[in-house]
């Protein structure tokens, strides 16, 4: 298994570039979209997603079992693009339907955990084919207001750091720009 980290932030170009990577792989494309469409705002950015992807990539949209996916559709043969952990992530930390406080220790629900275990697991255990994983870098900025905020952005930091770790190559995104971070030229 070959695991390529593509970070950036909000319209850095990032998904484009992941989806570059796909195409000009040579091999059958499947994409795991982990957004959902929780308001018209978000189904319009899911729609754009979709127009700019080629019609004959295999879309499969899973919100939470993502290693499950990565385990049944990887294959030599295959590049998966998985577009992206941070909403994956946000998807975790709001499946049980909770109230959060605005205040105090953010507790995250036991799926979370047991969903980021098993994707880190899948990650160390390696998988058949190539994997393409877009998240957001979300920790330039200042420190969010709120526990929920602060939560959501140590998860991501913590993600991105362990995925990092794991892939074979990483690469920044600014402005449509890739910069290498780790495993060569892009």
């Amino acid at each position: 298994m070959t695991c390529t980290l593509v970070l950036g932030g909000t319209r850095s170009g990032k998904s484009g570039y992941a989806e570059r990577l796909a195409r000009d792989s040579g091999k059958e494309i499947v994409y795991v979209a982990t957004s959902r469409a929780g308001d018209a705002e978000m189904a319009a950015r899911i729609a754009h997603h979709r127009e700019r992807r080629p019609a004959h990539w295999r879309t499969i949209e899973e919100e939470l079992s993502l290693a499950a996916v990565l385990r049944e559709h990887c294959s030599p043969q295959r590049l998966v693009v998985v577009d992206c952990l941070t909403l994956w992530l946000s998807n975790l930390m709001f499946c049980d339907g909770r109230d959060w406080p605005d205040v105090g220790e953010v507790t995250l629900p036991e799926r979370f955990h047991q969903e980021h275990a098993a994707l880190l697991d899948l990650l160390d255990g390696g998988a058949d084919g190539d994997v393409v994983f877009v998240s957001n870098e979300i920790g330039m900025g200042i420190v969010p207001w709120g526990a929920l905020s602060r939560c959501f952005a140590d998860e991501a930091g913590r993600l991105n750091q362990e995925v990092a770790a794991r892939a074979d190559r990483v690469v920044f995104v600014a402005a449509g720009l890739p910069l290498p971070l780790k495993g060569g030229a892009c």
